[in-house]
């Protein structure tokens, strides 16, 4: 248990974590660092000095480079969870993790041979987002024992109130690459203004903070609820966390908006972002538990 339950936090981390080296690839210009897919070059799979700056050659096959620790990270759970006779459901639930990374793997190769179009990077983020959210349902099923019955913690209204939140954080971070797509990190500094979003950048941050401050509210009036009716277990804790997160995004978004978006702030963005929505997930999977298995 102790193994299945590393692997599926190391799960975790590894799919945030490539969400932070992606960033650092468009705030580097280092999108067309490897210009062509699944080649870096049109003659070789690995950067070629010459070929391209090497910095950006770097950072751009380091990002793909991390696509394989990925997958043997999340191999390596299947096979721990496989070789524990862990239930179907959680055999199902793991095998999300492979699949997703492969299909994110093409749809960055689309990515670059459109050469860095605003929405085919944001096409490109967004399942990065829903696998740390399935990862982090992963993490906490793993923690369940496979013949306790399933118990609903959390009244079905207040259920309700987590599924809208987790709709609403889907539109603010749909919202956020549309205000990266409108901003000045194009990815390379080949892009030109027609491959960038033609929108005012002002109001799309406008709507992107005003659905954000939808989200803490319902995040609030769950957290509420969930008092109001004696809920004990992770559930309120996770909520708390998120709102605590949450409160510090904001800062690090206004603060990065005032500052003429900096490079290490919106690697900071965009990590926060991950983390927040894989919470979202544990929270999402506190409302119907099972017993914990002895570690």
């Amino acid at each position: 248990m102790r193994l299945q339950k590393g692997l599926a936090l190391a799960n975790v981390f590894t799919q945030i974590g490539i969400m932070t080296t992606g960033v650092l690839v468009r705030v580097t210009a280092s999108g067309l660092g490897c210009e062509t897919w699944p080649k870096c070059n049109q003659d070789s799979f690995v950067p070629v000095p010459g070929a391209g700056p090497a910095v950006h050659q770097a950072i751009e096959f380091g990002n793909r480079l991390l696509t394989f620790v990925l997958v043997a990270v999340a191999a390596a759970l299947i096979l721990a969870l496989l070789r524990a006779g862990r239930r179907k459901g959680l055999i199902l639930l793991s095998l999300t993790m492979p699949v997703g990374i492969l299909a994110q793997a093409v749809i960055g190769g689309i990515t670059v041979l459109a050469g860095l179009i605003w929405w085919t990077v944001a096409l490109h983020l967004l399942p990065s987002m829903v696998l740390a959210w399935l990862a982090a349902v992963l993490f906490v099923r793993v923690g369940e024992r496979d013949d306790a019955p399933p118990r609903q913690v959390v009244p079905t209204p207040l259920r309700w109130l987590t599924i809208l939140s987790t709709v609403l954080l889907a539109g603010v971070l749909a919202t956020g690459t549309m205000v990266t797509g409108a901003g000045p990190h194009a990815g390379d500094a080949r892009i030109g203004a027609a491959d960038r979003l033609q929108l005012p950048i002002q109001w799309l941050v406008h709507f992107h903070a005003e659905l954000m401050v939808g989200y803490v509210c319902l995040l609030i009036g769950l957290v509420a609820g969930l008092i109001a009716l004696k809920t004990s277990g992770p559930a309120i804790r996770r909520a708390w966390i998120l709102i605590g997160m949450i409160a510090a995004q904001a800062v690090v978004g206004i603060v990065q908006y005032w500052l003429g978006v900096p490079e290490l702030l919106v690697i900071l963005h965009v990590t926060l972002a991950g983390a927040i929505t894989a919470v979202t997930g544990a929270l999402w999977a506190a409302g119907v538990i099972r017993d914990r298995a002895d570690a």
